[in-house]
């Protein structure tokens, strides 16, 4: 029998029951604001503003303890918002103390604000009473953490992405600039990202400056970086230096430029 939603939603309200301590927790980067209320919904005891660290998490834990103690309660289920990163500390906090925590959606939160005052302002204090109801209510998913191994794969993947998109936006200025300074470059090299097209705009970046070098001045320059040399690069070191010392006799405007052009 397919399962349907409604199934899923009447599961998820089956499991408040009447001896829950529902929380609510507005997520901050600093400090978070918390309220609780009972499976019907009431509001109990104070708010609490707490930090996101083990003082504060030490203060939370104290706070329902007290609740649980002054409402003859014994189950807690603690709700929030997942906001950015900052409210994994809080989860795994309370996972290792035993105490369930779930996540509700922030598209419903800012839907569900009227709720309380008929109004839709907006406040830490309201926003955790809206999650806390929005928690008694069903409205809720539970927090699931990945493996280890997991974890790191993702991190991995994620710095391999950062990597990526700040090479290519690397190679992309250097194909601009040599655009705009350098074209005669690509007559000799292909690829502009090999090893002897870096050596050579490190150490000749401009027209001029290789216009007045010999073949083996070149080549002198590139064994700082080309670790083997073969007939093909001496070839291209004699071709390119040729090259660029015809176009200066030629007298040709812009490789008399001395200056690197603006952006």
């Amino acid at each position: 029998m397919k399962f349907k939603s409604q199934d899923k939603q009447n599961q998820l309200i089956e499991n408040i029951s009447s001896l829950h301590l529902v929380i609510g927790v507005d997520i901050a980067q600093e400090a978070h604001v918390s309220r609780a209320v009972s499976f019907r919904g009431i509001a109990l005891g104070s708010p609490l503003e707490f930090g996101s660290n083990h003082e504060g998490f030490q203060l939370f834990g104290r706070w329902i303890q007290d609740l649980l103690n002054s409402f003859n309660l014994s189950k807690v289920i603690v709700g929030m918002e997942p906001t950015g990163h900052y409210w994994l500390s809080l989860a795994r906090w309370l996972s290792g103390q035993g105490i369930e925590a779930v996540l509700v959606n922030p598209h419903l939160v800012k839907k569900n604000k009227e709720n309380r005052d008929n109004t839709p302002s907006k406040s830490d204090r309201k926003d955790a009473l809206v999650i806390a109801d929005m928690v008694k209510n069903g409205y809720y998913s539970p927090v699931r953490f990945n493996s280890e191994a997991y974890e790191e794969l993702r991190i991995l993947m994620a710095n391999r992405d950062t990597v990526t998109k700040r090479l290519n936006s690397a190679v992309n200025q250097i194909h601009r600039w040599v655009d705009i300074v350098f074209p005669e470059l690509r007559q000799v090299f292909k690829i502009l990202t090999c090893t002897s097209a870096i050596a050579t705009l490190r150490l000749f970046p401009l027209p001029m400056e290789i216009s007045k070098l010999t073949t083996e001045q070149v080549l002198a320059g590139w064994k700082q970086y080309v670790k083997r040399h073969t007939g093909v690069e001496t070839r291209r070191a004699a071709h390119y230096a040729s090259k660029m010392q015809c176009w200066r006799n030629s007298g040709t405007p812009r490789l008399q430029a001395s200056s690197e052009p603006t952006a």
